[in-house]
């Protein structure tokens, strides 16, 4: 049972890290920046982030993360993290700051990958809503097995963030070999517009919900 929880957990996490999201986009553009080693470092943020929200969902806080003042204000603060984002990819992309063979310079005005990965996840409000869902049912039935079936429930869900984002990762880094940097521009531009309509539509889903409390 240990191992089809494992199996089924990581399926099931492949369904959700596969997902075009703020995550995804600021993995391409941090490892265009850093290399392959940003994708496993921004998991390592999105992963710490995990396991704090899991012990609180153990210790009873699934009424404070369904609560609609709580995701109104994640769909809103999140938006507008994720509309500064991207305005400072647009910025950048626009004024040539940004250049493959000037890490060094870019990397001061960033946030660290591990920290964008905390960040980057708190602010999307349909995280919080998967875990205050489809991860409670996860883990009320790993619970049953104890610390053992957490530990291979949460190994099975973070090991298919790491593997995908990963693979992403290397995929870019990889392409950085026959990629110029106008075309490396170009692709921040489309992550920052992707970014600011993502950030939009979870402003307006946070002010639509404010009309049903």
């Amino acid at each position: 049972m240990l191992l089809k929880l494992f199996l089924t957990s990581w399926i099931v996490g492949f369904s959700g890290a596969m997902m075009p999201g703020p995550l995804l986009t600021v993995t391409v553009t941090e490892t265009a920046r850093r290399g392959a080693r940003a994708g496993p470092l921004l998991m390592v943020g999105h992963a710490l982030l995990e396991l704090l929200l899991m012990a609180a969902l153990i210790l009873g806080l699934k009424s404070f993360l369904n609560n609609p003042n709580f995701i109104i204000t994640v769909s809103i603060v999140g938006g507008l993290f994720l509309i500064w984002m991207g305005y400072g990819m647009l910025r950048d992309a626009w004024k040539g700051n940004i250049s493959l063979e000037l890490k060094s310079k870019t990397e001061k005005a960033l946030l660290g990958p591990v920290l964008a990965g905390i960040l980057v996840s708190i602010s999307n409000p349909y995280w919080t809503i998967w875990w205050a869902t489809i991860g409670l049912g996860y883990i009320t039935s790993a619970w049953e097995y104890g610390m053992a079936g957490l530990f291979f429930f949460f190994t099975g869900h973070i090991l298919a963030d790491f593997t995908w984002y990963g693979a992403v990762a290397i995929a870019i880094a990889r392409g950085k070999r026959i990629m110029s940097d106008r075309l490396y521009r170009g692709i921040i531009v489309v992550c920052g517009v992707f970014l600011i309509g993502l950030a939009l539509t979870f402003i307006r889903d946070g002010i639509g919900r404010m009309g049903g409390l």
